[in-house]
C-alpha cells in the first residue's frame, strides 16, 4: 500500500519512527489548511509560510507527546494558532498596522446570525468588513466564527479572561454588523 492511501493513524505512526516520505504525505495532506490558518492572523504570505513550517517542524518533532492520535489535526492547529499568534504580537508590538487587500478562502459561513439576509454578501465582503476591524477583534472573530473556536480556547490562545473573551467577541460581532448593515439587501 502507498502512503497516499493510508489513513493519517498509520502515517503518524510512520513519522513516529522517522519516515520521511510519511513526514512528507502528512505535511501534503494538511499544509493548504495550516497555511491558511496562519495568513489569516499574521496577515502577511511569507511569514504565515515559515510559521506553517516550524509548526509542521515542531509536530513532527514533539509526536510523542501527542496522546491521542485521532486529534493530530486540532493539535497540530493548534500549533500553528499559538505560533501566528506569538509571531503577530512579536512583530507588530509596536508599530501600526497595514491591512492589505488579499483575499480570503473561506468555505464555511457558520457563526454569522441565520436572521441577517447575508444571500446577496459574498464571503469576500464579509472578510473584507473583518479586515477593518480592530487588530484584537479580528483575532478573536476569526478564532471563533472562522477556526471555530470556543471561548474557553480562546481565552487561552489569546492569553485573556473568559469575561474579557465574551465581552471581545460580542462588541466584535456588533462592530462586524454595523459594517455589514449597508451590504444587507432586505
Amino acid at each position: 500500500m502507498t502512503l497516499t492511501n493510508q489513513n493519517i493513524e498509520q502515517l503518524l505512526q510512520l513519522c513516529k519512527s522517522g519516515n520521511q516520505h510519511a513526514q512528507m504525505e502528512v505535511y501534503n495532506r494538511y499544509y493548504k489548511a495550516m497555511y491558511n490558518t496562519s495568513f489569516r492572523i499574521v496577515k502577511d504570505s511569507f511569514e504565515a509560510e515559515d510559521i506553517m513550517q516550524d509548526s509542521f517542524l515542531t509536530a513532527f518533532t514533539k509526536l510523542d507527546s501527542l496522546k491521542e492520535i485521532k486529534t493530530f489535526s486540532s493539535w497540530l492547529k493548534r500549533i500553528v494558532i499559538n505560533n501566528s499568534i506569538y509571531h503577530y504580537k512579536k512583530n507588530n508590538k509596536y508599530q501600526e498596522i497595514a491591512l492589505d487587500d488579499v483575499l480570503y478562502k473561506v468555505e464555511d459561513t457558520s457563526g454569522i446570525p441565520e436572521d441577517y439576509k447575508i444571500k446577496n454578501i459574498r464571503v469576500n465582503q464579509v472578510l473584507e468588513s473583518i479586515k477593518k476591524l480592530k487588530d484584537n477583534y479580528q483575532t478573536c472573530l476569526t478564532l471563533h466564527l472562522i477556526e471555530g473556536y470556543d471561548y474557553e480556547e480562546i481565552c487561552e490562545i489569546m492569553d485573556i479572561s473568559a469575561a474579557n473573551c465574551r465581552t471581545m467577541i460580542s462588541r466584535a460581532k456588533d462592530s462586524l454588523r454595523k459594517k455589514l448593515e449597508p451590504l444587507i439587501q432586505y
